[in-house]
């Protein structure tokens, strides 16, 4: 039998029981989570927007509240997700220092990539944390910079239908070494992405730069571009050199 906590925090115990209701009994309308929590509407409904701010839940057309994407089976990464935000930590904050920009870490996952740490700017109008949150591979820059460097029956085994236009998006990302996402995860944001290799040649990982897309101008890409692949290579060197985990 388990006992609840001395010290319970029952926003998060709320926060966690709401989540749990969305994920056994699907979609529920804010008047119904405030009943089933016996908290109040305005609680509830600020319950529910931490959920969808973290992808545990998303708004339907109908104004109920859906189970969102962390709460539905997806494919686990391959990546040493430990190691890799360890080591990109240090060079995600310099790449903030010298961009002024948020920067991300990515795994992918099956046909998505998942954002495993973001180090936030400092600028007044930035874009925020975005950590736990899944997008798909084929849409985020990062994600798009690792597909562009599988090999083609990779990507075709992917994305069967649509890989003959695909294909030569990636061309182009590997002919100019980055990968642009403007606006098709998330309007008014725009992001660069460069893929990150493993000590042994296939891409593990990405590094991007999220940017408010009103600041985002064609004549800032060498810099960015030039500081994003500083990062990917330190963070490429530091993998290279980590000892090896003891069995």
């Amino acid at each position: 039998m388990r006992n609840k906590p001395p010290y319970a925090i029952s926003s998060v115990d709320h926060a966690l029981q709401l989540a749990a209701l969305l994920q056994h009994e699907g979609p529920l309308r804010v008047t119904d989570a405030a009943e089933r929590l016996e908290v109040s509407v305005s609680t509830a409904h600020r319950l529910l927007a931490m959920l969808v701010y973290r992808d545990f839940a998303e708004q339907l057309p109908d104004r109920r509240y859906a189970p969102g994407k962390l709460l539905r089976p997806t494919p686990l990464t391959e990546a040493p997700v430990a190691l890799l935000r360890r080591l990109a930590l240090p060079r995600l904050r310099d790449l903030v220092d010298r961009t002024h920009e948020t920067a991300n870490l990515m795994v992918p996952a099956g046909d998505e990539v998942r954002i495993i740490a973001t180090v936030e700017c400092d600028q007044l109008l930035r874009v925020g944390d975005r950590v736990g949150r899944t997008l798909p591979l084929h849409l985020a820059s990062a994600g798009k910079a690792i597909l562009a460097a599988l090999p083609p029956d990779e990507v075709a085994a992917l994305y069967p239908d649509s890989y003959e236009s695909l294909s030569r998006e990636l061309a182009t990302i590997r002919r100019r070494g980055f990968a642009i996402n403007d606006q098709r995860t998330e309007p008014g944001l725009t992001a660069l992405g460069m893929a990150v290799h493993s000590p042994t040649g296939p891409p593990i990982a990405g590094i991007s730069l999220s940017i408010p897309t009103a600041r985002f101008t064609p004549t800032t890409l060498p810099t960015l571009t030039t500081a994003l692949t500083t990062a990917t290579t330190h963070l490429e060197t530091a993998l290279s050199t980590e000892p090896p985990a003891p069995e």
